[in-house]
């Protein structure tokens, strides 16, 4: 169990996938893509395995991501967000998408 002032650490926002990219050097198949966070945050990257969407499914959707992480070297990419999605064994990773009149920057409460 955590308490609310370690839930409130947690840093989620709103993003638009601004860009979705190839990944051939990945080792388990995925996307580099940029997301904007609105003129605070700013655009970050982020590598993601949730090849089972499109890029054309990708580009321009409203996100949730997790925007204070340490950034992670995975391969030649500097991962600098969380893009959330729900995850179990008996399928590919779902995103979490937010809804038509959510901003890029709004925070998740």
């Amino acid at each position: 169990m955590i308490d609310w002032a370690d839930f409130e650490k947690v840093d989620m926002r709103v993003g638009r996938i601004v860009a979705v990219e190839d990944f051939p050097e990945a080792r388990r198949p995925a996307w580099k893509l940029r997301i904007d966070f609105g003129s605070q945050i700013g655009e970050k990257r982020s590598s993601a395995q949730i090849t089972n969407y499109t890029r054309e499914e990708l580009e321009g959707r409203l996100v949730v991501g997790v925007v204070n992480f340490q950034p992670r070297q995975i391969g030649p990419v500097r991962s600098e967000v969380l893009v959330l999605g729900a995850v179990a064994d008996d399928h590919p990773v779902l995103l979490l998408f937010a809804d038509a009149g959510s901003q890029p920057g709004d925070r998740i409460a």
